[in-house]
């Protein structure tokens, strides 16, 4: 059956995080702040990766496409954040159901980028002589495209649902993007296959991911211990320290911010636990994998060196 709009709202006000006038701006500086950095770290990481050919490894060709989900992840409702902060907070029903399309698609893809760079980290560590055979780069490039694949099924999943909805005469989400939950609330027809096509598919895509993860990680730590020496064992940790961390946050937080919002009278409190898996981990992957990669800071040295070397001549 075609997807069709059975709506009769053509838009939906957003309340966003506060609707208390003394804290707007201070909110819009906030998150301006935050996407400036989210936008310069991935794009600058990108490009660093793209540009340098010591970094054209399959390791970093997944954090490639981490930055790049990153990125286009937070230009998908950020722009339209900050416009809220300052103007009237309305958004079209196309508008809405478009941003609801691409806020799941970049979210689920990167939960399985992220499995993807697991089972890197394992090859890598468990099996290190057969590692270039086995990160081929035809597998890496069926890894990434599984990972979109499976990002655009569960997106139209959620976007499809949705569509198939008809809202009536409350158009106010009480939230700052067009998520799902808040938007069911809103729906003057029966949700209950909504509800359950949504908790099946983030269930599925949390499990299978947790579950793939800790398991590359389980055979990770055994293969660790077995190293005899202590330089050996703290420089394979180090391989896998930055991924760890990007997992932590971005599982942890997203985890927290929907098992909050399965209580009822919580959406508030899920709202702004949302903040920090929508805004601030795009923000902060780069920084972690800058930070803490001896190769990516080697890059970003000689792309400085470089800069600074044409800008002297060129001056």
């Amino acid at each position: 059956m075609p997807l069709r709009n059975s709506s009769l709202v053509t838009k939906f006000i957003l309340v966003g995080l506060s609707q208390q006038k003394e804290l707007q701006l201070p909110l819009f500086l906030l998150f301006l702040g935050i996407y400036v950095l989210t936008v310069v770290g991935n794009l600058g990481l990108i490009t660093l990766i793209g540009l340098n050919t010591s970094l054209h490894t399959p390791m970093y060709f997944f954090l490639f496409n981490l930055s790049f989900i990153d990125l286009c992840y937070s230009c998908v409702f950020t722009p339209k954040m900050l416009n809220d902060f300052v103007s009237e907070n309305i958004i079209s029903y196309v508008g809405c159901m478009t941003q609801l399309f691409f806020f799941c698609f970049f979210v689920n893809s990167e939960c399985y980028v992220l499995v993807s760079m697991a089972y890197d980290r394992y090859v890598a560590i468990c099996n290190p002589l057969l590692y270039m055979v086995t990160m081929s780069p035809q597998i890496c490039s069926l890894l990434m495209v599984g990972s979109y694949v499976i990002g655009f099924a569960g997106a139209m999943a959620h976007a499809g649902g949705m569509l198939r909805l008809t809202f009536c005469d409350s158009n106010i989400i009480d939230h700052y993007l067009c998520e799902v939950l808040p938007l069911l609330q809103l729906s003057c027809t029966s949700t209950h296959v909504n509800e359950l096509v949504f908790f099946i598919a983030v269930g599925v895509v949390i499990t299978l991911s947790s579950i793939s993860i800790f398991i590359s990680y389980t055979l990770i730590l055994s293969n660790i211990f077995r190293i005899p020496s202590a330089e050996g064992r703290s420089k394979a940790f180090g391989t896998c320290g930055s991924h760890i961390v990007a997992v932590v946050l971005f599982f942890g937080s997203g985890a927290f911010t929907y098992l909050t919002n399965s209580f009822s009278g919580s959406m508030d409190q899920g709202k702004f636990a949302s903040v920090f898996y929508t805004n601030v981990i795009p923000m902060l992957n780069p920084l972690i994998y800058s930070l803490r990669n001896k190769d990516v800071k080697l890059a970003e040295e000689s792309a400085l060196l470089m800069i600074l070397f044409v800008s002297i001549i060129y001056w």
